[in-house]
């Protein structure tokens, strides 16, 4: 379906969104802030058609619902669920209208005086009117509604700060969860007096939780916040660098950018790297996995190992010519009982000889495995 360039100046292309609950076109024509006041405009249209439609059909809904729910079986968890829950979330906001200068103050005052008012409260005695105790918990059930409705009338800041991490591992919703939170620590640090808007204020909360949440949870493997911002740094100045050589940068001139080391850089970029399930599909019928191209390179393919299993069995066939003492002594030295290579005083220690006596039977053992009846046999796998 074709939209206008500028879909806000159609009200009916909002409205259509709404009712089509398709997310991603949601998402896409949802405006900044600048533009909410205009897209409130439009949902309270479309709402309103939508309760007229509702009421008119409302005395066929009422026969006919019996039957539809027989025959219909309830949505799963999918997609639509989604979608759904985020059109609910947005028609909820836009009743909500948004406030000037003088209200965000007005409502900042009735906070701070219910601060206050608890603390008053809290140092109270039993001595105090009644009638005192019921002024401080007026004030303080303003100050909630207060704060309250600060909160609503900033939720459409939250979306529209959400939707520009879409694509980095976090659920749009969830994204507007974590920045509602940093919407709520926003209200209780909120100073008035410095005379700028709420809005510019609680943006930077809004967006440190949530790059913070998608520090935490965007990854298969954590890397710190810090660690997060510093390899923002570092492609920012990559992409900056590209631009001005023409070419990607090397990380030695990375490195001399960021007047760090080349191997933290190195490292950096390493830590960047997002893991890839070997069980992705490949291929446009993704009838094959990636794993199935990944070479194995620790295990032995099965001629090495056949190459092996006969070496073994020939090296034991030539041992067992020797006298026991002799062909153990050679196995401790050479790794051949279980991988680890002894010492001539920890062999000795084994068998309550010196270490030169020990050094003098692994000498005529060896002597006489070079014997060309003994040799001969091994020969052919050098």
């Amino acid at each position: 379906m074709a939209y206008p360039e500028n879909k806000l100046e159609d009200p009916s292309t909002i409205s259509l969104l709404f009712k089509k609950q398709d997310l991603d076109e949601l998402v896409e024509t949802f405006p900044a802030g600048e533009e909410m006041e205009r897209l409130r405009l439009h949902y309270v249209e479309a709402d309103e058609e939508e309760q007229a439609e509702t009421a008119a059909s409302e005395d066929i809904a009422d026969s006919t619902i019996v039957e539809l729910d027989e025959i219909i079986p309830p949505p799963e968890m999918a997609r639509g669920e989604t979608i759904d829950a985020v059109g609910l979330y947005l028609k909820e906001m836009a009743r909500v209208p948004l406030l000037n200068y003088s209200e965000e103050v007005s409502l900042a005052e009735n906070i701070e005086k219910a601060e206050k008012a608890k603390v008053k409260l809290a140092k109270l005695n039993g001595s105090t009117p009644e009638k005192e105790k019921t002024r401080l918990g007026f004030i303080i059930e303003n100050g909630k509604d207060s704060r309250e409705h600060l909160i609503k009338a900033n939720t459409r800041l939250v979306v529209s700060i959400a939707k520009k991490y879409l694509g980095r591992g976090v659920p749009f919703l969830d994204l507007i969860q974590e920045g509602n939170l940093g919407l709520m620590k926003a209200v209780n640090k909120y100073d008035h007096r410095r005379g700028f808007r709420f809005s510019t204020y609680a943006t930077w909360w809004i967006r440190q939780t949530i790059t913070r949440s998608i520090a935490d949870q965007g990854r298969t493997i954590r890397v710190p916040v810090h660690m997060i911002d510093r390899i923002r740094l570092l492609y920012k100045t990559a992409r900056n660098m590209e631009q001005i050589l023409g070419r990607p940068p090397k990380v030695e001139e990375l490195a001399e950018k960021l007047d760090t080391d080349p191997r933290k850089v190195q490292w950096m970029l390493q830590v960047s790297w997002l893991p890839l399930s070997l069980e992705s599909p490949v291929g446009d019928d993704e009838d094959s996995e990636l794993g199935m191209f990944v070479e194995d390179e620790k295990t032995p393919t099965p001629s090495q190992a056949t190459y092996h299993n006969l070496l073994g069995d020939k090296v034991e066939e030539v041992l067992a010519s020797l006298s026991p003492r002799e062909a153990r002594i050679l196995r401790l030295r050479f790794g051949l009982e279980n991988g680890r290579s002894y010492t001539l005083e920890e062999v000795g220690e084994k068998f309550g000889l010196t270490r030169e006596r020990i050094r003098q039977i692994e000498g005529k053992a060896l002597r006489r495995l070079r014997h060309p009846m003994r040799s001969r046999q091994l020969r052919q796998y050098l």
